[in-house]
């Protein structure tokens, strides 16, 4: 049995457990942690005090809005204000987590890295919540490619300056000058023409219409090209999977044989084979690289380098320029001699997979099979119902025989 001072401290405790609860307001839905990190602040002002921080993926619920803000609650009670736009929707997480699931299978087309640290997007799109940071120097593999319209938004147009107010003149000043000044005389109007009254009788062509005169149209305008972004889909080593900016991030082949790009830029990388020189372990490489980007394949060239023991540097084997490649490049070390599959697109834009075995210092085709791209799964649409037909209406006359034929019947 209790003593009347432990059943006096429980009852307080109860009592606080339960105002407490019913204090604490109902959620209104819940909401992921984007960023890395976020703080959660006890106003909405930046230099309030934080109240929390939470990491990317954790829920939240959410509390209030107001405008683009809203107060969340952690899953240890800490309430705060934060920006809509550092939350990802239960949709959102999911559809992430999805994406990384399925980039787990992709094949990587090199190790790239970058020198700052840059945000990976769930979306190839400068809009889309970043959920991720990658560190500077720290290498993830390159798996995909997009290349995607800008979302640049147009600036507002600005109201119209307003209408500057004329100087006010002083009524003194132009009494003065008006009562120097005097207006010139009005000249004599000038006189009738001998004939002006066969000239007042209208003829015939003056009664026929005008024909109507044409309006010039308007030229249109060039709208000029669409602003264009390239994309990389990367994956870390940790397993985040997302999209950044390809032109922040540089291939991670080595100097040696990176010297030869001749200013073109390295889209993918792979090792092919070892050569022993001396003491010395060289691979061979294979890469592919384009001119120029914001082009919707991934390159124009690929080529194959050796290591030659007689000058002790790095020499082309195979080399073909002028094409129209695309991901995946898929290579083959595991037999007695390697093999790389790349996929090309011929002039009138049919796809082919072409396999080359490279043996010793000669690559040689040995296979070419058409190829067809993935089709995109689309999303299910919606089929609207068809109209149910409405009954006519019976007209004033219709509705008065009936009335009559019932009251005769009541009779």
């Amino acid at each position: 049995m209790l003593s009347p001072r432990a059943a006096t401290l429980l009852l307080l405790g109860l009592l606080v457990s339960c105002s407490t609860q019913s204090n604490s307001p109902s959620a209104l839905g819940v909401a992921y942690v984007g960023p890395a990190t976020l703080n959660i602040r006890q106003d909405i002002e930046l230099k309030s005090p934080v109240s929390a921080t939470v990491k990317h993926g954790e829920k939240l619920d959410v509390l209030e809005y107001k405008r683009r803000f809203v107060r969340v609650r952690t899953a240890q009670g800490a309430e705060g204000w934060t920006d809509t736009r550092q939350l990802l929707t239960p949709e959102q997480m999911g559809e992430l987590k999805r994406m990384a699931d399925n980039a787990a299978k992709f094949p990587t087309q090199g190790a790239a890295l970058v020198y700052e640290p840059l945000n990976m997007h769930t979306e190839p799109n400068r809009t889309s919540p970043s959920f991720w940071q990658v560190s500077e120097n720290v290498k993830f593999d390159v798996i995909g490619h997009k290349l995607v319209p800008r979302n640049a938004a147009t600036p507002a147009p600005s109201a119209p300056p307003p209408p500057q107010p004329k100087p006010r003149r002083r009524k003194g000043k132009d009494k003065q000058a008006q009562s120097k000044i005097t207006p010139p005389p009005i000249p004599p109007g000038p006189k009738l023409p001998p004939n002006w009254q066969a000239l007042s009788v209208p003829t015939h062509q003056d009664l026929e219409p005008a024909a109507p005169t044409p309006q010039a149209q308007p030229e249109p305008k060039n709208a000029g090209p669409v602003p264009m972004d390239d994309w990389s889909l990367i994956r870390t080593k940790d397993g985040h999977v997302g999209w950044v900016l390809t032109r922040m991030l540089t291939m991670a082949i080595p100097d040696e044989v990176a010297q030869y790009a001749e200013g073109h830029r390295i889209t993918s990388y792979f090792p092919l084979g070892e050569e022993r020189d001396g003491d010395t372990v060289k691979p061979n490489w294979l890469w592919t690289t384009i001119v120029k980007g914001l082009e919707p394949y991934e390159f124009d060239s690929f080529r194959v380098f050796v290591w030659s023991r007689k000058h002790h540097r790095y020499e082309t084997a195979y080399i073909e320029r002028k094409v129209v490649g695309h991901f995946p490049v898929l290579v083959n070390t595991s037999g007695s001699v390697p093999s790389f599959t790349v996929i090309l697109e011929d002039d009138s834009g049919k796809m082919f997979r072409k396999t080359y075995a490279f043996e010793g210092y000669r690559v040689r085709m040995v296979n070419k099979e058409p190829y067809e791209a993935p089709a995109q799964v689309e999303q299910p649409r919606q089929v609207a119902s068809a109209p149910v037909p409405q009954q006519a209406k019976p007209s004033l006359y219709a509705r008065m025989k009936d009335r009559v034929k019932h009251l005769f019947r009541s009779k």
